[in-house]
């Protein structure tokens, strides 16, 4: 990705933390819409470059395919959503954002005249800001993918974009899954830390999590992150990630992301935010809180996801992190999430 766009570099911790290995050869059958099938047969099918395994803070699973290997990077598309949704409450945490209740326009006056007016964050955290964004990904004139052009051909900058959307209903009724809810939330770090948002990672995220290897993270010409996509980092430090998680947001010795904001993060609180609630086709069934869903039939699970198959899945209750990679196709629906997840649960029920 860092060929082809413009990126940032988030370097290395100078301590960097090695995971324990225990490797084992795992290609268990899954049940899946009625049928039997092969991990090996959905890991070619769905265009996997990498998955890992870790259970008990250990790599128990590990394996790369299409010339990927353990040092490449990957690219994160929308699983960098959940890091910025940490972001916002370290920030919090550090006082920088007095509540998740304050209006967006409190920080960011010059969102006004946008959609955006009076939007509370936690609207814009569960993707009910009610901004008229359209990210269907079967339809070649939405929004999403006019973006690109925009940025790169006709020279505009991310933030001018994004302040150029109206409103289309009133913020928290309905679940509307926009990017650019989540580049707004970028804006905000940015805004209230004088930080870039790579910078304030780099600070308050990579260099704790003792990262092994440099992160880059895509931006347009102005040197403006693209903050709902295009992070591009290995799935060993995806994973350190997920364990910060899957503790409560306590990792390498650190409290490095408040407890209480996992746990807000990750909980529903609004009835049309419940799994089986959410009413776009596209996106399932899944619930959803600040920039994470939570999957149909969970136990307490939950994953950042990002298109083509891009997935950092958590089970707490089994002490389990998976991360899976992928070039998959655009072609990919609902279901597919769902039979990931069905892939990863089983896995669990092996490994115990």
């Amino acid at each position: 990705m860092q060929k082809i766009f413009p990126a940032k570099v988030i370097h290395r911790s100078n301590n960097p933390y090695i995971l324990k290995e225990n490797l084992r050869n795992l290609n268990v059958a899954y049940e899946f819409d009625g049928r039997q099938h092969k991990m090996s047969d959905l890991l070619e099918r769905s265009g996997t470059t990498g998955i890992l395994v870790v259970k008990n803070d250990t790599i128990v699973y590990e394996n790369y395919f299409q010339g990927n290997t353990n040092l490449d990077k990957n690219t994160s598309w929308s699983v960098a959503k959940s890091f910025v949704s940490a972001l916002v409450g370290i920030a919090i945490a550090e006082e920088h954002i007095s509540n998740v209740n304050d209006p967006i326009t409190k920080y960011m006056p010059e969102l006004e005249q946008s959609g955006y007016r009076n939007v509370p964050l936690k609207h814009i955290l569960q993707m009910s800001s009610g901004v008229k964004f359209s990210e269907k990904y079967s339809d070649p004139e939405s929004d999403i993918f006019q973006v690109i052009p925009k940025l790169f051909f006709y020279m505009r900058s991310m933030k001018d974009l994004a302040r150029s959307f109206p409103s289309e209903g009133v913020s928290g009724q309905k679940f509307h899954y926009s990017s650019l809810d989540t580049q707004i939330l970028g804006m905000l770090i940015e805004r209230v830390t004088a930080q870039s948002v790579s910078s304030y990672l780099q600070q308050k995220l990579w260099n704790p999590l003792g990262a092994e290897s440099d992160v880059f993270w895509s931006t347009d010409n102005y040197n403006v992150e693209l903050s709902f996509c295009c992070l591009n980092a290995t799935l060993r430090d995806y994973a350190k990630f997920g364990l910060l998680y899957l503790h409560d947001g306590y990792f390498n010795g650190k409290q490095i992301v408040p407890k209480s904001w996992v746990k807000e993060s990750i909980t529903p609180d609004s009835p049309h935010l419940q799994v089986g609630a959410t009413d776009e086709k596209e996106y399932g069934k899944w619930g959803y809180q600040y920039q994470w869903w939570i999957p149909t039939g969970s136990h307490g699970d939950y994953c950042a996801v990002g298109i083509l198959g891009q997935y950092i899945y958590i089970d707490p209750k089994n002490n389990v992190v998976v991360v899976k990679t992928s070039s998959g196709s655009l072609s990919s629906t609902a279901k597919d999430d769902d039979e990931a997840i069905s892939l990863f649960r089983t896995i669990i029920k092996e490994l115990n």
